[in-house]
């Protein structure tokens, strides 16, 4: 436009001498205005929304956890969840709180909408579980909702359709007393999110641990589980106790620990385990703050602190502890999801829940405990009550025992009786060969003992014809962990539990890869019955579980028949290798993504490996040397830990200087 009108001026006579001035003008004129535009511009709210739902609205579970939240703020009493295809296609919450208004009903799609805050400092006093106002604009932007509500005063309800932020319609609806939402086709409107979701059963395990978090929180509230039609939970208002063996199963009825502490601080209350009930990995943990779940590493190891010594320092304890105090001494608004908070004062929380957990330990004589008061019975005894008189004390100072603990240089001298066992001591040390030390039986070439800096080791890769090792050679086990294998220029130091699981896991791979393994039928088939979390990923795993030899069959709700299992399965630990393989494979830990197929063979490996300390026969250890170097990668577990160390021969000889 500016070049037109300049080509026009210039067209008359008496401005033809001055055109470059003229174009100079307007060529800066051009350049200033391209400088002076502006790029900075806000967002449309649905942009936004669908921005912001990313922090808060990651799966379907997510929304799951602020319907559930918002339905228990409402004040409900029965709280009902459906969902279908594991919530990628619905996911509806039914509850009989209080309603919403039809004002409020529109507002509480928009951002920031909230009835929980009003001013700066009431964000220091959050009770409810939900106060940002965040959770229904997120969902409203990436799926299709519907709401229905209303209050006990109104006698007609709202009906609200929102699709991608936008009002679809808004009319008046006859609905009972609460609130129904549902949303519908979750990131239909962001499809390359949508593609992101795992499958059902992965999806449908996140929506049960969220449905569990906030369950476990309100026992005095009713919730139902629905999944595809089928009722998964069906969780009856009661005690912590019973909402607990609801969730979690009735085998746990005999293995809660009370733990009740109030003090002016906090209080804390809920069950622990009992150490029968630890599991080798993270189970069943859940630390609640004002009835919200959150995760905490350094409470956690408050917990497992207080069980030292008591379990295996490889086993996880089980607990659901509630910690309520002042919301001021805590800050829940640091993550999205408000499952990471911080304290004001961590290190006093910390000692606080040690303590609690150990003094329930004590009271309940798991674990020993020091009482310094005298009870009425100790009282009474003739010891405390008769004072002691002159005659009885000279006797006392006079004993030998006595001069042993006060005089200096005499708990040495001990006066035996003649029927004590004592009068032989020096005998012990006098009489005999001097001890040289075990020896190791070794038939053939002798294996020397060996002491090794961990930098001079080295691990071999050698097959079993270049390792020089003769199957007919005799194998030496050193503390029921190491087998001690001659070659023919040293010996090999094979770890057993980690050759096994070497064994097992290239045993298991070609399995599920088409070479079909053993399968051991059970004369009685036994049942198993878990929880229904546990239930939804052992049914997913069913398929892979099939091809590494199980057979197990679907028996009702949260049931399973199993009705043979791989060989190297002991008789009658069925059950607990098929609990133990499901808590491995969902605490799974690897810095890299692992198909489900490659995470079950890793977890089965690892479980049915022989362990350190068991005593293997001179067969057993053979076989095992020589199923390890027929492995295609025998120096190596899955994991990268060394199968075995080789020493060689011209080694040992200079360590001892030869």
């Amino acid at each position: 436009m500016p070049l037109c009108f300049l080509i026009c001026l210039c067209g008359e006579k008496q401005l033809l001498p001055h055109f470059n001035t003229i174009c100079f003008i307007f060529t800066f004129f051009l350049i200033s205005e391209e400088v002076t535009v502006d790029i900075i511009q806000l967002l449309p709210d649905n942009i936004a929304n669908q921005i912001a739902a990313g922090e808060v609205i990651q799966r379907p579970a997510s929304a799951v956890k602020e319907l559930l939240e918002n339905a228990v703020d409402a004040g409900a009493t029965e709280i009902r969840l459906i969902v279908t295809d594991a919530g990628k296609n619905l996911v509806q919450v039914i509850d009989n709180g209080n309603g919403m208004s039809e004002t409020d009903a529109r507002m509480c799609f928009e951002r920031h909408a909230t009835s929980k805050i009003k001013n700066i400092d009431d964000l220091f006093r959050v009770r409810t579980m939900g106060f940002r106002g965040e959770a229904l604009a997120s969902i409203a932007a990436v799926a299709q909702v519907e709401l229905k509500t209303r209050r006990t005063e109104d006698e007609l309800g709202t009906y609200i359709e929102i699709e991608n932020s936008t009002v679809i319609k808004q009319e008046p609806c006859a609905c009972p007393v609460g609130t129904n939402f549902c949303m519908k086709n979750v990131f239909f409107n962001v499809p390359a999110r949508r593609n992101f979701l795992k499958s059902n059963a992965a999806e449908l395990r996140h929506i049960i641990d969220e449905f569990i978090r906030v369950a476990m929180a309100f026992p005095g509230v009713f919730f139902s589980l629905t999944s595809n039609g089928q009722e998964v939970f069906h969780l009856e208002s009661g005690s912590l106790k019973q909402r607990v063996l609801q969730i979690l199963g009735s085998q746990f009825n005999a293995k809660l620990v009370p733990v009740k502490e109030e003090t002016d601080y906090l209080d804390i209350h809920g069950f622990i385990g009992k150490p029968d009930a630890a599991r080798k990995t993270r189970g069943e943990q859940y630390f609640f703050v004002n009835n919200r779940f959150i995760r905490s590493a350094y409470l956690n190891h408050a917990v497992m602190n207080a069980f030292e010594g008591i379990i295996a320092k490889d086993s996880f304890p089980m607990y659901v502890l509630f910690i309520d105090l002042d919301p001021e001494q805590v800050d829940i608004n640091v993550h999205p999801t408000k499952q990471e908070i911080k304290f004001e004062d961590e290190k006093i929380v910390y000692a606080f829940i040690q303590a609690a957990v150990k003094h329930a330990l004590a009271q309940f004589s798991i674990a020993p405990s020091l009482d310094f008061t005298l009870n009425a019975e100790i009282q009474q005894l003739e010891a405390v009550n008769r004072p002691l008189t002159e005659e009885k004390k000279e006797n006392i100072e006079g004993s030998s025992l006595y001069k042993t603990f006060t005089q200096k240089h005499q708990a040495h001298f001990i006066e035996p009786n003649e029927k004590s066992e004592l009068r032989h001591w020096k005998e012990f040390f006098t009489s005999g060969k001097p001890d040289t030390g075990y020896q190791l039986p070794v038939s053939g070439n002798e294996v020397p003992e060996v002491t090794q800096d961990a930098g001079q080791l080295k691990t071999g890769n050698l097959p079993a014809g270049q390792a020089g090792w003769n199957p007919e050679t005799t194998c030496i086990q050193l503390h029921n962990t190491y087998i001690i294998a001659p070659i023919q220029n040293g010996f090999l130091l094979v770890h057993q539990q980690l050759a096994h699981e070497r064994i097992l896991y290239d045993r298991y791979t070609a399995a599920a890869h088409g070479k079909k393994i053993a399968t051991q039928q059970n004369l009685f088939p036994s049942t198993l019955e878990l929880a229904a979390a546990d239930a939804a990923l052992l049914e997913d795993l069913l398929p892979e579980l099939q091809t590494i030899g199980y057979r197990i069959e679907p028996f009702g709700k949260n049931t399973f028949v199993i009705q043979g299992t791989p060989a190297d399965v002991m008789q009658g630990n069925e059950k607990h290798s098929i609990e133990l393989l499901i808590e491995q494979f969902k605490h799974f830990s690897s810095d890299i993504k692992f198909s489900k197929r490659e995470k079950l063979v890793r977890c089965m490996a690892r479980q049915q490996a022989i362990k350190a300390g068991q005593a293997l026969g001179q067969k057993e250890m053979s076989s095992l040397v020589e199923e390890l170097f027929n492995c295609n990668t025998p120096n190596v577990t899955p994991t990268g830990s060394p199968t075995y160390i080789e020493f060689k021969e011209d080694y040992l000889d200079r360590m001892f200087g030869k």
